[in-house]
């Protein structure tokens, strides 16, 4: 017999897991099905965000980080550091210890507020009374029966056409996380987020790292202004960025990879690597869903259709994260899961896609909300703009870390704050201020009134507010 739920949810990434113990919390019996496993076969919740994603890559940066700080920076400090030298192994193994205290976690998390785990991979079988069949594939075959069922089965790495990924010589983030050696040379295309944070990496820990993007600008969804700031860093720190580039054949060998391409001028040119990294996107992972049994509608890139408060097209039925339009961002799925969650049982849900922030965690961080100033100037929309460097706030000083800036983008008329964008030390902790007073429609006078900690990074924040009005006061 079919076990009975209010709310299934397929996928346990951070928009699945999120909105299953959200609709738990409201008192709903709640399924949760995922099938992501780790290397001894069991459990390993959390989806692309835990496995592959945020989390392992953060815990990667960060030791390559410390690597580089002990060899060239320590002696700034008075610290002498010799013969510093990296265990690659023992820093994937400790890469793997905070993925699985994290899988862990989110299982606990799970078993405490008493939603029900099915490993295996979840589809639709039919609509029936009342709700849906759902089928579990997995150790052992399950069939659920939901009155409510949530999609969130999250995204996959795009490929190159013809270039399929061996995850050994051509790498999605999967296997870019997996690395076990220092690569001497590493080729990327694309040079979006995950790019520049696997760049920056194996840059760190000593490899030739060359990226190859296909735009003519440089990180073209960023803030024109903190683009080039960055730019200027990245390049200073040893990465080789090449713009506007076409990429053509790609020959991958036992010894390395070799890729033909041709620059901004039209002229062809090859790159040999010992691995190559491919990040230019993803697409939104609905393969196996079965979505065509019950006639759930998907667009052409596969994703769910769904509406503003993610409805898809069926009565019932919900999706969230990466599998529905809008960015592909962790926190955006956790907080359409919760929202899914509470629009269920009655509530109004909210998800403001205004002041949903975006963060590069590389060094320096960049770290934006709301508009850019190019998107401003596109609608028309007049503005005012306020700026204020690193090299002049005293805990940046401190700390040795004094690029970049804060820039703060408000209404001409009504000083509402339009968009923040930051580049420098931290960025992804300063940002959270400026998603605040977006949410609540602050202006800029608002924070430039508002008494920040002495020293902090976060008074640049306060000086970029100041700087609107242009009024500054340690510049």
């Amino acid at each position: 017999m079919s076990k009975q739920f209010d709310v299934i949810v397929i996928g346990g990434g951070p928009g699945g897991y999120i909105g299953a113990i959200r609709a738990a919390q409201l008192g709903m019996s709640v399924a949760c099905i995922d099938e992501w496993k780790n290397s001894k076969g069991a459990p390993a919740l959390g989806g692309t965000c835990t496995n592959i994603g945020c989390i392992p890559s953060k815990a990667l940066l960060q030791s390559s980080e410390y690597f580089e700080h002990a060899n060239k920076h320590f002696a700034e400090h008075g610290i002498t550091a010799t013969g510093v030298s990296m265990d690659v192994a023992k820093m994937v193994a400790r890469k793997d210890t905070v993925v699985k205290q994290n899988n862990d976690g989110i299982q606990y998390l799970l078993k405490k507020n008493k939603v029900s785990f099915f490993h295996g991979r979840g589809s639709f079988v039919k609509a029936v009374d009342g709700g849906y069949e759902i089928k579990v594939a997995g150790m052992a075959e399950e069939t659920l029966v939901g009155k409510q069922i949530i999609v969130a089965t999250g995204s996959n790495a795009r490929a190159l056409p013809g270039t399929p990924f061996d995850e050994e010589m051509i790498l999605s983030n999967d296997g870019a996380l997996r690395i076990g050696a220092v690569p001497k040379r590493l080729g990327l295309i694309g040079s979006g987020v995950i790019g520049l944070e696997m760049g920056s990496v194996w840059r760190r820990l000593g490899s030739d790292v060359t990226i190859l993007e296909g735009l003519p600008t440089f990180l073209g969804a960023v803030d024109e202004q903190i683009a080039k700031e960055a730019y200027k860093a990245f390049v200073k720190q040893g990465l080789k960025v090449e713009l506007g580039v076409k990429v053509g054949e790609i020959k991958a060998g036992k010894k390395g990879v070799s890729v033909a391409w041709t620059n901004a001028k039209g002229e062809a040119q090859t790159l040999d690597v010992d691995k190559l990294i491919v990040s230019i996107g993803r697409i939104p992972n609905t393969i196996g869903l079965n979505a065509e049994a019950v006639g759930l509608k998907l667009d052409e890139r596969g994703a769910v259709v769904v509406d503003d408060e993610c409805r898809a097209s069926l009565p019932g039925v919900w999706a969230v994260g990466d599998v529905v339009r809008g960015p592909m961002l962790a926190h955006k799925a956790e907080e359409e899961g919760v929202a899914v969650a509470e629009r269920i049982a009655g509530q109004h849900g909210h998800v403001n896609f205004n002041t949903i922030p975006w963060v590069i965690y590389t060094s320096p961080e960049i770290a934006w909300v709301g508009q850019t100033e190019q998107q401003l100037k596109a609608a028309g929309r007049a503005y005012k703009a306020g700026t204020f460097p690193f090299s002049a706030n005293g805990r940046a000083r401190a700390l040795g870390d004094t690029t970049g800036m804060v820039k703060m983008l408000a209404d001409a008329t009504t000083d509402e704050i339009l968009g923040v964008h930051i580049v420098g030390p931290m960025a992804s902790e300063l940002i959270a201020e400026c998603v605040v007073a977006m949410e609540f429609r602050a202006s800029s006078e608002d924070i430039a009134r508002i008494c920040h900690a002495h020293p902090s990074l976060s008074e640049a924040t306060k000086e970029a507010a100041l700087a609107v009005e242009k009024r500054t006061l340690n510049l």
